[in-house]
Parts: C-alpha cells; sequence; structure tokens
C-alpha cells in the first residue's frame, strides 16, 4: 500500500481502491482552496492507474467536513459581479464525483455539515456511523448551500434538501439513512464497503463509466444549474450583512451572528 501526503489531506492507494482522508483536523476539515486542489489531484490518480475501482473519502476523530472555512473566505470575499473561484472548484469537484469512472464511497463517522454534505451527496455510496450527524447551517450566516442544492436534491429530492436548509437541524445517522442521504448505518463502516469493494472490482472500468452517465441523463446536473448557484453564492457573499457575520466569525471572538 502506498501513501502520499499532501497539505491538508492523505492518500492511500491499494490495488484497486484509493483512499482519500481529510486532514485538516484543527479547522474541521473545513474546505479551503488548497484541499479543494488536492481533492481534484486525488481524482485524477484514480482516474490514471486504470486498476483503480474505487475512491473512498474519509475525515478522522469524529469529523468528516465542516464546509467552508470561514477564516479564508473573510480574507478573499468577492466584490459583487465576481464569480467566486472557490465556488466554481467546489461545484466542479463535486461533478467529478458524478462523472468519473469510479466508485465514489463516502466513509462518515461523526459531524458533516455545509460542503461536507456537497461531498456525502454526489457520492455513489455513503456509508455512517451511528454517531455521524448531518447538517446545513449556511442560512444562520444569511447563505444558501447554493453549490450544495442540486446534488443533495438530486440524492433524497425537493422537500429533504429544501427543509434541510431551512430549518438547519442536523439530522442524525438514522434519519439521513431514511431521507436515502446515507446508504446503510453500521458500528463499522468499514465492513459495508467492504462487501461494496467485493462486488465493485469485478466491474469494468467501461461500466462504471457507462452506468454514470446513463445516470446523469436521467437526471442531470446542468450548466444552467452551475451558473445559477455560482451567481448566487455571489450575490450572498456581496451582501454586507453576510460579510459582517463572516467577518466577525474570523476575529478573535470567534463570535456567531446570532450571538451577536
Amino acid at each position: 500500500m502506498d501513501r502520499m501526503s499532501y497539505d491538508s489531506i492523505v492518500v492511500t492507494t491499494s490495488e484497486h481502491r484509493l483512499t482519500v482522508t481529510l486532514n485538516r483536523l484543527m479547522r474541521q476539515n473545513a474546505l479551503t482552496d488548497t484541499m479543494l486542489a488536492e481533492l481534484h489531484e486525488a481524482l485524477d490518480l484514480a482516474e490514471h492507474s486504470p486498476s483503480c475501482r474505487m475512491i473512498v473519502l474519509q475525515g478522522a476523530n469524529g469529523v468528516f467536513c465542516t464546509g467552508m472555512d470561514l477564516d479564508e473566505a473573510a480574507k478573499d470575499v468577492q466584490v459583487a459581479g465576481d464569480s467566486p473561484p472557490r465556488g466554481a472548484q467546489f461545484f466542479s469537484l463535486l461533478r467529478r464525483f458524478t462523472a468519473i469512472p469510479r466508485v465514489v464511497v463516502s466513509k462518515v463517522d461523526g459531524r458533516v455539515s455545509g460542503g461536507g454534505v456537497g461531498l456525502v451527496a454526489a457520492s455513489d455510496f455513503v456509508f455512517a456511523s451511528e454517531r455521524s450527524q448531518f447538517s446545513l447551517p449556511e442560512a444562520l450566516w444569511g447563505l444558501l448551500p447554493c453549490s450544495v442544492a442540486p446534488f443533495l436534491q438530486r440524492r433524497i429530492g425537493f422537500q429533504g434538501s429544501y427543509s434541510m436548509t431551512l430549518s438547519t437541524l442536523p439530522l442524525n445517522a438514522r434519519k439521513a439513512e431514511r431521507l436515502g442521504l446515507v446508504d446503510e448505518v453500521a458500528e463499522d463502516p468499514g465492513l459495508p464497503i467492504q462487501r461494496l469493494a467485493s462486488r465493485v472490482t469485478k466491474l469494468e472500468a467501461t461500466t462504471i463509466a457507462a452506468a454514470k452517465r446513463y445516470f446523469a441523463r436521467l437526471w442531470p446536473i446542468t450548466e444552467e444549474m452551475e451558473a445559477a448557484a455560482l451567481r448566487e453564492l455571489d450575490n450572498l457573499l456581496s451582501s454586507a450583512s453576510v460579510q459582517h457575520a463572516i467577518a466577525g466569525f474570523a476575529s478573535r471572538d470567534r463570535s456567531f451572528p446570532w450571538e451577536r
């Protein structure tokens, strides 16, 4: 087994599997431009490995991913009219999850929020431990899960996505399983992944690619959806109230908008 360390992820490879561990534990595995670029690089590695059939994405220490890094967002909030680079890079990553000719699996053990829900929703399979929780807290900041919503709606439907957005309440693993966000809840999520791997490794990469193309035609994530998501994110990030909320959190007092 080979192991490669980047700034914010760790990649291990075996004959048929590439495992990506999000590795910004001091920042709750929040997404930065660097992490997104490295995740794209990991997908490149999987695509260039003829024997690879499965990509497993996981966190550590009770955290999968908590979405946008607000400290980084506070430094480079976009002015009105500019398309946020991170929004485009993130949407592109989710789209790649749905198109890459490899089976993408999210292995969740703990907290998932914001953009982390997007990573889960865009995966082909999701296996979670009992202690896992899933939430979309963006509305508390005056934001919306713009890039997440198309992929989440495709996975769990309109009302589930809408209620997660407006309520901002976390879902436990069993509720997420009932909604279809999680495929199976297990004490050890690695066990159902092993069962899946025993079948997936028998598939040709061309078959995986054909399945993804066909089902993408049945429920497409269009360029118009992407453009609308990035426009809405740009508009929201340009709001003075949102910028104030993010800046307040990034300051020394780490205050949340609802605490001020």
